[in-house]
């Protein structure tokens, strides 16, 4: 019988370092690595000469990986991927980091501290990511058909506690204001390293469950936060993993009404961005159905005119005005502040719908009513919310221009202009394109010529 070739192993650097690193013998990890296997079920009897395997480069088989990197990740006080031990094995391509709903939280804890990394280290293929529909779609079946983590509790790394959840929030609504003011162009780098340097130490560390939970819903709404200046700043693929991320956060969080928030708010924006509105109203429908009878009646106000966008981009007028109706009776129930609100949905105000409801008539081709409701917004938005009402601005001279009305849009396109000019925003500039676009069978008017300089003196 003819010998096997012997196929070369590369050394695995990747874990030479680590262990280097947590200042641990091979006989020492064999050990650790053993614990935590018998913590999952597994017989594991490694020794140091199993390490040294290892780093000559052999692949342990079935879990042994994961087992090994949260064996390091105990040791180092953080979370350590089967990654960056070298041993992915074609299993974590970089291409996939923040793609999948993982189905355990140590899964969701290990994706999205990598997303992280990845984002901070600035890697090729998170920028250049594109948009799949199905990509948004698929988390949305997975959460909805998911049952609830029955218990997310660590014991391993530094001790969390409520001050620390605390800060979180604290950081996120801080940064949420400065986003509001100045656009996503002066905040995200901030927000992104404060996710990898602190936030994915907490995640890694030892917390009761209830703490865990509350944690897991502090760091969804900044991974969302996080995701909402990745469209912000042009990039629709990159926002897509934050997305997805929170929403799994949120699962673990035990939160299925910020889960309804994440698809209807971010990810059935983003597909309205990507003009996808067939996948908008499965995504808000999706959030109707998985948070029903869990949350206010503000909160499905904001589910509802998600759908209602859906509808008005697929040209269906009578569907868009039944759900349309369907929101506007949900907040009239809100009304006045309801104090059983989270904070995550009590933004969500009349100059919000308002807001939703020009974007439906808009794409509807109904201009009166679009500057109608426009108009509406732009007066409920305080100066503070500065990006929003640069966009009420946009859409109050788009309907401005459905209407003829050129020399009026072309005023109110200026307001915008002047207004974006103090904030770094993409998704700003995306709508005075879109707004130049329809001037541009007006191009011979003085008007029209006149906002079309100011536009590349900006931009100069």
């Amino acid at each position: 019988m003819a010998a096997r070739p012997l196929v070369a192993r590369q050394p695995n650097e990747r874990l030479q370092a680590l262990i280097q690193e947590a200042g641990c013998s091979n006989a020492g990890l064999a050990r650790r690595v053993n614990m935590v296997g018998a913590e999952r079920g597994l017989d594991l009897r490694y020794d140091k000469t199993s390490v040294a395997r290892w780093l000559r480069g052999q692949q342990p088989r079935g879990r042994a990986p994961g087992v090994i990197a949260e064996a390091l990740g105990r040791k180092l006080g953080r979370t350590v991927t089967i990654d960056e031990i070298g041993m992915a094995n074609g299993k974590n391509l970089a291409s996939g980091v923040g793609l999948q709903f993982s189905p355990t939280v140590l899964g969701a804890i290990e994706q999205v501290c990598e997303l992280w990394r990845s984002d901070v280290g600035r890697r090729d293929f998170l920028s250049g990511a594109t948009v799949a529909a199905s990509a948004l779609v698929e988390p949305s079946r997975d959460w909805l058909i998911t049952g609830a983590d029955s218990q997310v509790a660590r014991t391993a790394g530094a001790r969390v506690g409520p001050s620390d959840v605390e800060a979180v929030r604290a950081m996120t609504l801080a940064l949420t204001e400065l986003d509001h003011r100045f656009g996503s162009g002066h905040v995200r780098p901030v927000v992104v390293h404060y996710l990898n340097s602190v936030v994915s130490g907490l995640l890694s560390g030892s917390y009761r469950d209830a703490v865990g939970r509350e944690l897991f819903g502090a760091v969804a709404r900044l991974t969302e936060l996080a995701g909402y200046m990745a469209v912000d700043t042009g990039q629709p693929g990159l926002a897509q993993r934050y997305y997805i991320q929170a929403l799994r956060l949120a699962q673990a969080a035990g939160d299925r009404g910020y889960g309804g928030y994440v698809l209807a708010a971010s990810m059935s924006h983003l597909a309205a961005q990507l003009g996808n509105p067939r996948e908008i109203a499965q995504l808000a429908r999706a959030a109707q159905e998985g948070a029903r009878g869990r949350v206010t009646p503000r909160a499905e106000a904001m589910f509802l005119a998600a759908e209602a966008r859906g509808h008005a981009l697929l040209g269906d007028a009578h569907t868009c005005h039944t759900v349309a109706g369907r929101a506007l009776a949900a907040l009239e129930r809100a009304e006045p502040e309801d104090g059983d609100d989270p904070g995550w949905i009590s933004h969500f105000d009349r100059a919000y719908l308002a807001d939703e409801l020009a974007h439906c008539y808009r794409d509807l081709g109904q201009a009166e009513a679009a500057e109608h409701h426009a108009a509406q917004s732009l007066e409920g938005h305080p100066e503070s919310r500065a990006r929003r009402r640069a966009i009420g601005l946009v859409l109050l001279a788009t309907a401005q221009v459905q209407q003829r009305e050129v020399e009026q849009a072309c005023h109110t396109g200026t307001q915008a202009v002047e207004l974006l000019g103090q904030l770094r925003s993409t998704r700003g500039a995306e709508y005075l394109e879109d707004l130049q676009l329809r001037l541009q069978p007006y191009e011979d008017e003085p008007a029209v010529r006149e906002f079309g300089a100011r536009l590349e003196l900006q931009a100069a």
